[in-house]
């Protein structure tokens, strides 16, 4: 199966960092709770892809709201599960 686009790591934990305004500690604090899993080369290294990009944009928008970091971590799962009943939703049915 094709990796889409927005999932192919492209950007080192120093870029994400810049670009997403935060700190080093912490994007490697948010994989440690599993709220994010970049994809890794062979040699270990961390690249975050388009969608990691947005995860850590949501991330920081919920701490803004005054979540923590369990707080952050339900509202992501439930954002992801609302996400997947809708796909649902939306394909055809056969029968």
């Amino acid at each position: 199966m094709a990796k889409r686009e927005a999932d192919i790591g492209l950007y080192a934990i120093s870029v994400v960092a810049q670009l997403v305004g935060t700190g080093q500690q912490n994007i490697r604090l948010y994989e440690r709770r599993g709220l994010l899993t970049p994809v890794r080369t062979a040699g270990g290294t961390r690249q975050y892809s388009e969608a990691d990009l947005a995860v850590l944009r949501r991330i920081s928008e919920l701490l803004d709201e005054g979540l923590n970091l369990a707080g952050v971590a339900k509202v992501l799962e439930l954002e992801a599960a609302n996400a997947r009943l809708l796909a649902q939703l939306k394909r055809p049915r056969v029968g």
